[in-house]
């Protein structure tokens, strides 16, 4: 299976000397290549060899005049578009050099992220600039959510999300969102689904800190355009699955008249490895029709013995009166990288518009 860090080849590095050697006067491409296949290559990850990049490159740039390097870097972007080059994960060496170099040149930074985040995103980049800048950076980025291309303005939000994954934290923006809303005022109806997919991200991220606040949007917001309601569901997503009782009445979401029955465990002991298998009987007792979010929740087993609690959707949908379903699902337990698994008893419910009902004991081995 190939890994990311392998983005960083032999291939990718002929490619990047050879469009440096046509912006930089004088540059030395043996030398530049020597100074990326160091004994310690091969034993990088992907995180090392793209800072390990950004500081070969810093060898061959002006090192103490960060403007006229910055401008080198987005002449370089020109290079890559004029070589038919797109851009891809294995450039963000680019907006790491902003990082490593231009905290003390703002306008500069600033100037060439807007051209850089064109090509490769410097949503990490810009982070920095936020912690040492704060309210400047953020005027900056209102002034990019009004920008001609999509990718600047999908910067503006991106950037500022206060809990962006991987991405150095920054604490303000967190316990005080304030300054993000006008920029997702600005972006809330943008052209691009990028673009609103990132706002609603954000909305994400401050719902699980400020949840008045998001609530609040999603009702100001209300029937603006489909786009700004999707943009809303996928932003209180997390409030959702939290059973938030304003948000449920904002989607008017009840679990009256709605009964799970029948509810099974079909393999109570399932080896790491394998699959839970479960099922259930849904029934809308009503007389009219009723929406129902179905989901269900895994306590899973930690270490210290204590559970974990994990939602997942299953549907959300219209059922007509007096209608059963009947509900089968499967939850796999495969091992992987983002979550470790340990054996004991885990329990299983299901839940129905935010209300959970029976949990069920199941032996994981």
């Amino acid at each position: 299976m190939a890994l990311l860090k392998d983005l960083y080849c032999s291939v990718f590095y002929n490619q990047l000397s050879n469009s440096l050697s046509r912006i930089l006067p004088e540059f030395d491409q043996q030398l530049f290549l020597k100074r990326i296949y160091t004994d310690d290559f091969q034993h990088m990850e992907l995180k090392q060899r793209m800072r390990h990049t950004t500081n070969a490159i810093h060898e061959f740039l002006p090192s103490t005049d960060f403007p006229r390097a910055a401008h080198y870097l987005t002449q370089l972007v020109g290079q890559f578009k004029k070589d038919g080059i797109a851009g891809e994960l294995v450039f963000i060496f680019l907006p790491d050099y902003i990082e490593c170099h231009g905290l003390e040149h703002f306008h500069a930074s600033v100037e060439a992220m807007e051209q850089i985040t064109q090509f490769v995103s410097c949503e990490f980049a810009v982070r920095p600039f936020l912690l040492k800048y704060g309210a400047q950076m953020m005027e900056q980025m209102q002034r990019w959510s009004l920008h001609e291309n999509h990718k600047v303005r999908r910067l503006a939000t991106e950037g500022c999300r206060p809990r962006l994954p991987w991405a150095v934290a920054v604490p303000q923006l967190k316990q005080a969102p304030g300054p993000i809303l006008s920029i997702l005022e600005n972006l809330r109806n943008d052209p691009s689904d990028f673009v609103r997919k990132s706002v609603a991200n954000n909305l994400n991220d401050i719902s699980k800190d400020h949840p008045e606040i998001v609530i609040d949007i999603a009702s100001r917001w209300k029937g603006i355009s489909k786009e700004t309601d999707a943009v809303i569901k996928h932003g209180c997503r997390t409030l959702l699955k939290q059973g938030h009782s304003k948000i449920l009445k904002h989607y008017t979401l009840d679990s009256k008249d709605i009964d799970c029955i029948d509810f099974k465990i079909l393999s109570p002991e399932v080896q790491i490895g394998d699959h839970l298998e479960f099922s259930f009987q849904l029934r809308n007792k009503s007389t009219s029709a009723k929406t129902i979010r179905l989901e269900y929740a895994l306590y899973y087993k930690r270490q210290n013995g204590k559970a974990s609690r994990k939602v997942f959707k299953i549907s959300e949908k219209t059922y007509p009166p007096s209608e059963t379903i009947a509900v089968t699902r499967k939850q796999s337990f495969k091992l992987i990288t983002t979550r470790k698994f340990y054996s004991g008893i885990h329990q299983l419910s299901v839940i129905i518009n935010g209300t959970e009902k029976e949990r069920l004991d199941f032996n994981l081995v």
